[in-house]
């Protein structure tokens, strides 16, 4: 089994940016790495795991929520060191815009915490500046034209 701590090499983990209106879903983290900070719903793929299904397994078992995933957003390092500078955390990160389906919003397994944020509030969540850059991002998406049904369409017809 792979280590998260000091790992041999970086470990793939997807979140989700959960956009409802002009909210966002964070999370208090309730275990390292970031321990208490506030960041986007996600976790580790597992052996055997397709990117999306880890993503809606990850969020139904920190939020209660059942989501769409939608398209990704942006890829991104997470690079940790210690005091020492040698790494202690490593993870690349495939963050996708996601859409509740269904559920119930409830904190658990790892998430000690969460909550809807206005847009205009973020700055009060002591987020890391690539979450805010993710997240503005996935704003941005959520504003264009949506071309992926529209292309999906066209091929069917």
């Amino acid at each position: 089994m792979t280590t998260r701590e000091y790992p041999e090499r970086p470990l793939v983990g997807v979140g989700g940016v959960i956009l409802e209106g002009e909210n966002v879903l964070l999370v208090r983290r309730g275990r390292e790495p970031l321990l208490g900070e506030w960041s986007l719903p996600g976790g580790l793929v597992e052996v055997g795991e397709k990117l999306a299904e880890a993503l809606r397994r990850e969020i139904r078992e920190e939020t209660g929520l059942a989501v769409r995933v939608g398209p990704m957003v942006e890829v991104l390092d997470r690079i940790l060191p210690d005091e020492q500078g040698r790494v202690r955390y490593h993870y690349v990160l495939v963050d996708y815009l996601c859409r509740v389906e269904s559920g119930r919003l409830e904190a658990a397994s790892d998430a000690a915490e969460t909550r809807w944020v206005e847009r205009s509030r973020l700055a009060e969540y002591g987020l890391r500046p690539e979450t805010w850059r993710v997240i503005e991002r996935a704003f941005a998406l959520e504003m264009q034209p949506q071309r992926h049904g529209d292309s999906e369409k066209k091929n069917k017809g």
